[in-house]
């Protein structure tokens, strides 16, 4: 039976990084689960890789055929934007081991659609003065930053991330990843492997 291993982490904690990395490892054969989104394509961005980009009425059509998972919406300084999980046919547990970017309200809405035993949550942790560091220099690499939204998911990450939060959903694997995301990667690594066994 295959596992889908949940990243989180608050913004501009490394998890993207994190991520690409531990699907580089073909020792850990693992699949990516690309969620969907309604924002703008950031100019480093490709459609597929990192999200699959859709409209707002491609969104609602999704909804109404059942097949969205989980959904969540923020009110962003630019209108709403909404992240969601879509079962559209390619995981498939009796093959495959899975790995995907979310939150915790979104880790716990995928493990109760599959299942405790092949959900596991990878919380990625940083010192928030790192994060804060990250995210001005990323945004400032964009053709038009956006720094009053950079500014509102910093704000709203302390909020969906609570420790509260974590304890509540069993959030209990975590990973610190405040200086070299490849050694981070290892020890997520190490713990994916001790899972397959």
């Amino acid at each position: 039976m295959g596992s889908i291993y949940c990243i989180m982490g608050k913004s501009s904690s490394g998890k993207d990084t994190i991520f690409k990395l531990l699907l580089e490892k073909s020792d850990l054969e693992l699949n990516r689960i690309v969620s969907y989104t309604t924002r703008p394509i950031r100019s480093n961005e490709k459609p597929g890789e990192e999200y699959n980009f859709v409209t707002l009425e491609e969104k609602d059509e999704l909804i109404n055929s059942g097949k969205v998972i989980e959904i969540r919406k923020y009110d962003t300084v630019h209108g709403p934007w909404f992240y969601f999980t879509v079962d559209d046919g390619k995981i498939d547990l009796g093959k495959n081991d899975y790995i995907v970017i979310g939150t915790v309200e979104s880790f716990v809405k995928i493990r109760d659609y599959y299942g405790k035993d092949s959900v596991l949550p990878i919380y990625i942790e940083v010192d928030d003065g790192v994060r804060l560091s990250r995210a001005l220099a990323r945004e400032r690499q964009q053709k038009e930053p956006k720094y009053e939204e950079m500014c509102r998911r910093f704000l709203a990450d302390q909020q969906d991330f609570a420790k509260e939060k974590l304890n509540l959903a069993g959030i209990d694997n975590i990973f610190k990843n405040d200086q070299d995301s490849s050694i981070t990667c290892e020890k997520i690594a190490a713990f994916i492997k001790k899972r397959k066994g």
